[in-house]
């Protein structure tokens, strides 16, 4: 897909599902993006189901070290004085605000390996986490930091949406962390959400900038319940294209997990 008149190329993989029906719009769900921070969303599972089993408890302390500050980019505990945080305390700051200290503090905690056998027995094949957060990329590491399709996120959330992915308990964790989302400018920005409303649409999402990488990916609980994942990646120049297209999905989300019309499609 082009941006509109002919400049630079996205690249646009995008999945949106409403679960009641099955109903379905996407284009490209399988092509193999870089997703950057929503592969987060996999760390936050592989915490998310170890509180649930018991093996690791809310209140254990985690150290942050200095290389876990120095990484920059999103977030603010890094910024902060203290050296330890609780397991807690890290997994909501990444989910509200991507934070990289706590991505890789969590990340040495359960380890890479946990993360991707995660993804691998949630039956996510072309879905994973490549590496920790760094503040640069060059010989020698990963290209990026995660990477996967709109397809098998969508496929992950569903279970997550639904209470069937490492029963109830994990996947309420992980869509309470996901509520606290402060990101709500890609997909979410088209979507008519009151999250203080006891009968509005709620939102649940992860969302990741990367340079050439946009991404939301999340679960939109209103009359009808939505997941969706959309991914571009773009060349230097055309992120305004980009945004204009997860915006555009947006729409559709919003569409869908409203009242249920026979002309929706």
């Amino acid at each position: 897909m082009s941006a509109a008149g002919g400049g630079p190329a996205v690249r646009v993989g995008a999945m949106v599902r409403r679960l009641d029906d099955g109903h379905a719009l996407s284009v490209d769900p399988d092509l193999v993006l870089p997703l950057a921070s929503v592969g987060k969303v996999l760390l936050l599972g592989e915490v998310a189901r170890r509180l649930a089993d018991g093996t690791l408890s809310p209140t254990q302390p985690v150290e942050l070290r200095d290389d876990d500050r120095e990484v920059g980019g999103t977030g603010l505990i890094g910024q902060l004085s203290p050296q330890h945080w609780t397991v807690a305390d890290l997994a909501r700051a990444v989910a509200a605000v991507s934070d990289n200290a706590a991505t890789n503090a969590l990340l040495r905690l359960v380890t890479l390996d946990a993360v991707r056998q995660l993804a691998y027995r949630a039956g996510l094949r072309h879905t994973t986490m490549h590496d920790r957060i760094r503040a640069e990329r060059g010989p020698g590491v990963p290209e990026t930091f995660a990477s996967g399709t709109a397809r098998e996120l969508c496929a992950f959330l569903t279970d997550v949406a639904t209470g069937t992915w490492q029963g109830p308990q994990a996947c309420r964790l992980l869509r309470g962390w996901l509520a606290g989302n402060t990101d709500r400018t890609m997909v979410a920005d088209s979507i008519g959400h009151d999250p203080w409303s006891s009968d509005g649409v709620r939102v649940a999402n992860k969302t990741g900038t990367d340079t050439g990488v946009r991404a939301d990916t999340g679960i939109v609980a209103g009359q009808h319940i939505v997941v969706y994942a959309v991914i571009a990646a773009f060349e230097p120049g055309a992120e305004r294209a980009a945004m204009a297209e997860l915006r555009r999905w947006g729409t559709a989300v919003d569409r869908l997990a409203g009242p249920h019309r026979p002309d929706s499609s």
